[in-house]
């Protein structure tokens, strides 16, 4: 059975998009569309899994986000 992983998404100074995979240390991708970046998180995800093992993810749950001006 497929796992689910949340992938957190920015665009950088040059128009990348990001993805970092917060639940898999180190785990992130970059590409310039979004359908790149999924396919590629995809990717990155699995070699990460494959790697370290397929019961290394953090048990971490996306809540939300939040802006904090300073």
């Amino acid at each position: 059975m497929p796992k689910s992983f949340t992938v957190i998404i920015e665009r950088d100074e040059d128009g990348f998009l990001v993805g970092t995979v917060p639940a898999l240390r180190g785990c992130h991708t970059q590409a310039r569309s979004m359908d790149e970046l999924l396919e590629r998180a995809r990717e990155a995800i699995s070699l990460c899994l494959e790697v370290r093992g397929e019961n290394t993810a953090a048990e971490l749950e996306l809540v939300g986000f939040q802006t904090v001006a300073v």
